[in-house]
């Protein structure tokens, strides 16, 4: 199917989903314009892989609805399931197949015809920057390229909506930024992208819009930008040479100052940027402080996240 969705692509009203006594989800609200990147966050056991798995129709509610490329997920499960991709945390690349060979194969399950699945597999292989690879075994491609292969298996029917489940756990930072681009790509080609991540610059790198998920519930939800602001804007960071220094910086930022007595640095909220930098290195040098460096810089994702669910986010290996 194409890729034509007008509106949201994703909507979830008040679902909910029970584990035994424990609910998972717990009222989640989720809208999704066509065309962008949602990335949802929270801490493990938040309800974030429910959700996906439930709006992907692989999970039944037990209340609320879903509805995913103008379709209810429960009624009408099989017009959704003609319309999304899901890429889950575990790979679906065999290793004793190429490049290629896997995504025919995938071709195939998905009911296409030989020439049409060696000829979509050939379009995947240089749209994903893979052709030079196509015929080698999957055991000998990196782990960034093992993933975009698995992305592109994805892509066989080219999907309306793609769910992608932390897509990008265990890679090292190249290898992220090779599926990052990716992930850019077919957005631009019109794919709604649903992204959970445990990396936060993750979802500051891709998300049009970002929700914080805690207790099965939505917690905060915007663009990073706004997310960030909540915090009042820019913070002054001043690091230290002497661990003794630390109660007179904090002194000087004021009673609200956080202090990292391992990293010897404070750091405080400030809405005047340049005067309060000009305030605090003129204060501390009165009082004979050292700095080591003085920087301002904007709110991050990992303070949002600390802010919103009380601690920080949990990254796995």
């Amino acid at each position: 199917m194409g890729v034509e969705v007008v509106g949201h692509a994703v909507l979830a009203e008040g679902l909910r989903k029970r584990f035994g006594d424990k609910w998972a989800l717990d009222g989640f609200d989720l809208a999704v314009p066509a065309g962008t990147v949602c990335g949802l966050l929270g801490p493990n056991g938040a309800g974030k892989t429910t959700a996906v798995r439930i709006l992907a129709t692989l999970l039944r509610l037990d209340g609320g609805r879903g509805e995913v490329a103008g379709h209810d997920v429960v009624r009408e499960a099989p017009a959704v399931r003609r319309r999304v991709a899901l890429n889950g945390q575990q790979s679906t690349v065999d290793d004793v197949l190429t490049g290629r060979e896997n995504l025919v194969m995938w071709g195939r399950l998905y009911h296409l015809s030989r020439r049409q699945a060696r000829a979509r597999a050939d379009e995947l292989l240089e749209q994903f920057g893979l052709t030079d690879a196509a015929d080698k075994r999957a055991k000998q491609y990196s782990g960034g390229m093992r993933r975009r292969l698995d992305l592109a298996s994805s892509f066989i029917t080219r999907p309306s909506v793609l769910f992608l489940d932390e897509p990008t756990t265990g890679l090292d930072p190249r290898n992220r930024g090779e599926v990052w681009r990716e992930v850019r790509r077919v957005v631009t080609g019109g794919t709604t992208v649903l992204l959970t991540t445990q990396y936060l610059d993750e979802a500051d790198q891709l998300a049009d819009q970002v929700v914080v998920l805690d207790s099965g519930r939505v917690a905060a939800q915007g663009t990073p930008e706004r997310l960030k602001s909540t915090l009042g804007g820019d913070r002054i960071e001043v690091v230290v040479r002497d661990a003794g220094d630390l109660p007179v910086v904090r002194d000087v930022l004021g009673p609200d100052a956080e202090v990292d007595p391992d990293a010897f640095r404070v750091s405080a909220a400030v809405a005047d940027r340049v005067a309060a930098l000009t305030r605090v290195t003129s204060a501390l040098a009165s009082k004979g402080v050292e700095a080591e460096d003085i920087v301002l810089r904007r709110p991050t994702l990992d303070e949002v996240f600390l802010a919103i669910t009380g601690h920080k986010a949990q990254v796995r290996a």
